[in-house]
């Protein structure tokens, strides 16, 4: 009987691209050091970097721009940016999104206009999670490294007085994103030196507090070169003739509660049409297997 075991010697699973969060105060290099990063597709939601300085050391990394005037206050056409950067074949290393901040608070006031008076209990975060959601979905599946910008404000908590006031910094964006990526950055600026210290970090080139220099050089030092030169593979989604073939089966075999949900899941994706080809071909093959034999041998 063949093994369902499918997991591979831990050294043979490729290293993936960093997927991080910087936060500080404007003027401190967020921006301008992020353009360092290999071939940066770079979505700006400020419309502040569409200054010649900006734009030219965009295209002299071989980068490219996508504005306001492109569409980039949109979170619906931010991801289907992401979307066709993880399952399109193109030159890009790098996505910065400068800043999450904006297009995640204009989300929010859009909702909190459309409700009105009938606002509360945060009702008018509920579409800009949904799409934070879907955002991080793709982020950690696609193969480039991810930079997402975002405003510093103020961290309340308990002081040494046992008093509610002002303990810190962090950034301004969706409250659980730091713990979907693999690192947080506070960028700040001392002596006229751009610094990042570590908030939050999965990785061991990064410990928690640790205090480096804000550039890609002292970064990739950390990280890898050649992990963030590396080249970038596609996800191959699932065909029109595989999602035709599931929709099929599906109509036709009674699935045990809650089984449609752990596979979409475990595939860290909102619907099938976001899956890989290779995981709707796997649930294909076991709903033949398992779920339409059973049915035909009754």
């Amino acid at each position: 009987m063949a093994s369902k075991l499918k997991a591979v010697d831990p050294k043979a699973a490729e290293p993936s691209k960093p997927k991080v969060l910087i936060f500080g105060k404007p003027g401190v290099g967020k921006t301008w050091t992020s353009l360092d990063f290999p071939k940066v597709y770079f979505i700006d939601t400020e419309g502040g970097a569409d200054m010649a300085h900006y734009t030219d050391k965009l295209k002299k990394s071989g980068g490219a721009y996508y504005g306001v005037d492109q569409g980039s206050l949109s979170f619906e056409n931010i991801l289907e940016q992401v979307e066709a950067l993880a399952t399109e074949k193109h030159q890009y290393k790098t996505l910065v999104i400068d800043s999450i901040s904006k297009v995640f608070a204009m989300e929010i006031a859009k909702e909190a206009e459309r409700l009105g008076e009938k606002d509360a209990f945060g009702a008018s975060k509920k579409p800009a999670v949904a799409y934070m959601r879907r955002l991080i979905s793709w982020l950690t599946r696609m193969d480039m490294n991810v930079i997402l910008v975002a405003h510093e404000k103020d961290l309340y908590g308990i002081d040494e007085k046992k008093q509610r006031n002002v303990i810190g910094v962090t950034f301004d964006a969706y409250d659980k994103l730091e713990y979907e990526l693999h690192l947080c950055l506070n960028i700040f600026k001392i002596g006229g030196q751009h610094r990042a210290r570590v908030t939050k970090s999965r990785l061991l080139g990064f410990k928690d507090a640790d205090v480096f220099e804000w550039s890609y050089d002292a970064f990739a030092e950390r990280y890898g070169k050649d992990i963030l030169e590396g080249e970038v593979r596609q996800i191959v989604l699932a065909t029109d003739e595989q999602l035709a073939e599931l929709n099929g089966l599906l109509e036709i075999v009674k699935l045990p509660e809650g089984t449609e949900a752990k596979w979409l899941k475990a595939a860290n994706v909102e619907s099938y049409n976001e899956m890989d080809a290779d995981k709707i071909a796997a649930i294909i093959k076991l709903i033949n297997d398992k779920y339409l034999t059973t049915k035909k041998e009754k």
